[in-house]
């Protein structure tokens, strides 16, 4: 019986490092979802200024039976920045302060990726104006 067990413990650990690998490889990718989502805002957005987040409000792994091709679903706060969409750095870009603009935006985006690839679609975007 011993036997048996210690032959189960060397099949598991091959898989569990594999999900430890899998788990590890979605948790670090996150942030580079997060950025797409905050491009892909930017780029449809019509305004001439660029957008940067302020705060994750809410966010989830929608995690398939297959895992291929994982989905994370966020809720962001975004506001208006100073500097024009076209510009470099806008993650230092300085928020604009003004009391007349709504330049506040809550969005909620679903984006599948493959972490592997650093491959990113965007399924679902859905933003409202923040009230002041």
């Amino acid at each position: 019986m011993k036997l048996f067990l210690f032959g189960l413990l060397f099949l598991v650990t091959p898989v569990s490092r594999a999900i430890i690998e899998y788990t590890r490889n979605t948790e670090n990718n996150f942030p580079a979802t997060v950025e797409f989502a905050v491009h892909s805002f930017n780029q449809e957005s019509k305004d001439e200024y660029a957008y940067r987040l302020v705060r994750v409000l809410k966010s989830w792994i929608n995690k398939p039976s297959y895992k291929i091709v994982m989905a994370f679903s966020m809720k962001l706060k975004l506001r208006r920045t100073k500097c024009g969409k076209l510009e470099d750095d806008i993650e230092n870009c300085p928020f604009q302060d003004s009391l007349k603009l709504n330049n506040t935006f809550i969005c909620f985006f679903t984006i599948s990726n493959k972490p592997w690839k650093t491959e990113f679609v965007l399924l679902n975007k859905t933003c409202s104006e923040e009230l002041p």
